[in-house]
């Protein structure tokens, strides 16, 4: 059984982020740890109903009725219900929706409870807050008025509407058309890999299609979005009949499954109405505001699925007997079995650097969205975190799944234990809201080259300025920690400037793109491992008596200073000398 890890939590946002920066924020000024703690309790108590029908969710799956309708699995649409009463849809929306305008701090971490509980119900709330996020932003304000409030209350959801047949990551082949007629458009088109595109949970389904205008420029600068309805909304803010939009079939996938992903047709007869944001050929721009959102969720999603695999591999490891551990008795559970203490033990150290650095990178967007003096430096931390944060926590997540499965042994691959849903789940993190590949070639093109460079070491300088700060500790493996954080800042800077001095052949910087990413996400975690070490180790020496949870992040930062750390070398290695053997390889010779 989850259980939500409110320690942890409550540690990273009190000791690592700046809550009082948080605190000088417009809103926030009542933002307090006693009452983000109070929410993360609840918050805790809700994720026990979410996780009653993940199991079943993966078992049953969502399913198309002939009518076009789509049934989700038992206790969905009963949970999503009561996150709607219960104020949780709210948390980040502005008070003028009748929203919390909790900061991203809060809602990061309600978010990794509701995905650690149930990823597949939770997904839908994902897609709603990044269109909440969108339209906030963009939407006029009558529209803001309509269609907001109702997103807010949980009564609507909302989906993202990219994908075509033929046009996948290469959004300037969309051919889905918009055709103007009145205060309207009549959009008509298919869209595939839909989330949450049609289900049952909610009254209404609220879709931000992208689509072309018939005079519209070619490629990406011709795209506009629309919003489309499931129902029609009459003046009133009432539903009306259901537009034009028919769910053709859901897919079956590998996971997620509780999740219905939709193929949809928008026009199959008159067309449906849809209603321009923004203004005609803006629509992409728009589009990536709700997609980055949902990158950095996504991101949270990798830390979820993680924590919740190692709960269940500790739990396991601690009732499992086989054999006698080195060193110990008979009767005496796995997880005494030094290899199996060693894979729980990195994984609970990578999985505590993944929750800090989102955290930080939620801290980092809500200084850039709210701070006047520093909103320029914060909106250029924030936009270098994202592609790290989606990119590595969900990579890093398919380890740590694969891992839970490996300390389950045979149990692993039997899906009695469930602990393979995990692993299926999991999958799909690298791949949507832009593969891995994708978020490297923003992190090196836009945000390393495009500068020189300027933004990593800015972020690197801090680093280092962390370290010089308190190196001196009276803590030895703080003082330990130190150096090998030097050295990683060292090898991460050799790899950049590499990387920026061969920038004029792309093919190289492409083909490191990925390598390169993760690098970041691993000095980063060690930085987060850095700083939580030197809080625990504070607080030891302050209070003068035991605290095995102060003791464990220790620990937990030396291991990942020893396990995780090192492979930025072998990484750095790749890029620095490995570049061009793998450009050298011809795509015929794969063949043979």
């Amino acid at each position: 059984m989850y259980k939500a890890p409110l320690d942890d939590l409550n540690f990273v946002i009190n000791k690592i982020i700046d809550l009082q920066g948080i605190n000088k924020l417009p809103g926030c000024e009542e933002i307090s740890n006693d009452l983000i703690s109070q929410i993360l309790e609840e918050a805790g108590k809700v994720s026990s109903v979410l996780s009653e029908s993940n199991l079943e969710g993966d078992q049953v799956s969502s399913k198309r009725n002939d009518d076009g309708s789509v049934t989700t699995p038992p206790g969905f649409k009963e949970s999503y219900k009561a996150l709607g009463e219960g104020g949780w849809t709210s948390l980040e929306a502005k008070e003028e929706f009748g929203g919390q305008q909790m900061p991203t701090i809060v809602s990061a971490a309600v978010n990794e409870i509701w995905h650690s509980a149930n990823m597949s119900l939770a997904l839908c709330h994902l897609l709603t807050q990044g269109l909440i996020y969108a339209l906030q932003k963009s939407a006029s304000k009558d529209q803001q008025n309509l269609f907001i409030p109702p997103l807010v209350e949980g009564r609507w959801t909302g989906t993202m509407n990219l994908t075509e047949p033929q046009a996948g990551t290469d959004l300037a082949a969309i051919k889905t058309k918009a055709v103007k007629e009145g205060d309207h458009y009549r959009i008509s088109g298919q869209k595939i890999y839909i989330t949450y595109g049609e289900h049952d949970m909610s009254d209404n389904i609220i879709h931000l299609v992208l689509a072309r205008t018939p005079d519209a420029p070619e490629g990406v600068k011709g795209i506009s979005v629309f919003l489309v309805p499931k129902f029609n909304i009459s003046n009133d803010g009432n539903l009306a009949d259901h537009n034009d939009v028919t769910c053709l079939s859901i897919e079956k996938k590998l996971g997620v499954k509780g999740s219905p992903t939709a193929v949809l047709q928008f026009g199959g007869n008159e067309g449906a109405i849809g209603y321009l944001v923004g203004e005609e050929n803006q629509g992409l721009q728009i589009m990536f505001e709700m997609m980055n959102h949902a990158r950095f969720a996504v991101g949270i999603q990798g830390l979820s699925i993680s924590e919740r695999a190692f709960q269940q591999a500790v739990q396991y490891a601690n009732d499992r007997v086989q054999g006698i551990p080195i060193e110990k008795s008979k009767g005496d559970p796995i997880i005494h079995h030094p290899d199996v203490l060693r894979m729980l033990s990195v994984m609970k150290s990578e999985i505590e650097a993944m929750r800090a650095l989102s955290i930080y990178g939620g801290f980092s967007m809500d200084m850039a969205s709210l701070s006047e003096s520093d909103k320029d430096f914060w909106s250029e931390r924030s936009s270098l975190l994202v592609p790290v944060i989606k990119g590595w926590l969900t990579e890093r997540s398919l380890e740590i799944t694969s891992q839970a499965i490996q300390v389950h042994g045979g149990m692993g691959f039997i899906e009695e234990t469930g602990v393979a849903q995990h692993f299926r789940d999991a999958r799909i993190l690298p791949i949507y809201e832009g593969t891995t590949a994708i978020q490297a070639n923003d992190l090196v093109f836009r945000k390393t080259i495009r500068d020189k460079g300027n933004a990593v070491f800015l972020l690197l300088d801090e680093i280092v300025k962390d370290i010089e700060i308190n190196k001196q500790s009276n803590n030895e493996t703080v003082k330990k920690s130190a150096q090998t954080m030097m050295d990683a800042v060292a090898t991460s800077r050799k790899t950049i400037d590499h990387l920026i001095a061969t920038s004029n052949d792309q093919r190289k910087s492409a083909v490191s793109g990925v390598n390169y990413l993760m690098i970041l996400g691993y000095v980063c975690g060690g930085w987060m491992m850095f700083k939580s070490a030197c809080e625990a180790s504070k607080e030891l020496l302050s209070s003068n008596k035991g605290n095995e949870f102060m003791e464990a992040k220790i620990v937990s930062a030396d291991i990942f200073m020893t396990h995780l750390l090192p492979k930025i070398n072998s990484l750095s290695e790749s890029i620095i000398k490995g570049d061009e053997s793998i450009l050298s390889m011809k795509p015929s010779w794969l063949s043979h």
